[in-house]
């Protein structure tokens, strides 16, 4: 099997079931988004030096493919495996019982800690953005999506943030608090001027 095959050269590209669209489509924006999340997730996972985090991440990226694989089919086929509320309820039951173990959030918490939690917060942003890119293609006319792709992918940031904050406590490193500022913004340098030489 060849891994170039020349047939998206003019910009179009194949669906599930034979259709071709543009590349730049809704639809192959939507699961384009998630091929990026599964991609940033590997990073979190090869980062990691802990197997329940790797346990998860590799559990997430095998239901991103299959939510891929949906989003690729505007048809529903009984061939394709879909999302349901049994991955929607699993993701909640793990996010429950990490939440358990954390300690309790007083603050708001800025991204990054140690580098799987870093990955694993810019993991949550592009799952965001592939949730917003979900939501333009589903509104759109003759565009169905499946309510529990929806729902599992809102779903998904709120787990890889808790995973984030599971992953900087068991390298025991502390989340980063955001502390708002009391002063005006820009009310004092952010750069030490006398460090930057005069060209």
């Amino acid at each position: 099997m060849k891994i170039y095959t020349k047939t998206g050269d003019k910009g179009m590209t194949g669906l599930y079931g034979g259709s071709r669209v543009a590349k730049d489509s809704p639809r192959i924006a939507a699961y384009g988004d998630i091929d990026e999340l599964n991609a940033s997730l590997g990073v979190a996972a090869a980062l990691t030096p802990h197997e329940p985090i790797r346990k998860a991440i590799a559990e997430v990226q095998t239901i991103l493919f299959t939510l891929g694989a949906q989003l690729a089919s505007p048809k529903t086929d009984p061939k394709i495996e879909r999302i349901t509320a049994k991955q929607v309820d699993g993701l909640e039951r793990q996010i429950d019982v990490i939440t358990e173990a954390l300690s309790p959030m007083r603050n708001f918490i800025l991204p990054g800690g140690s580098q799987t939690s870093g990955f694993l917060h810019l993991s949550r942003t592009i799952c965001r953005r592939a949730e917003r890119s979900i939501i333009t293609l589903s509104s759109l006319p003759g565009e169905a999506v499946d309510e529990w792709v929806l729902i599992y992918i809102n779903r998904l940031s709120d787990f890889l943030f808790t995973l984030a904050r599971l992953a900087n406590q068991l390298e025991k490193i502390d989340d980063i608090p955001w502390l708002p500022e009391k002063k005006p913004p820009l009310s004092r340098p952010l750069v030490n001027l006398s460090l930057i030489r005069r060209r």
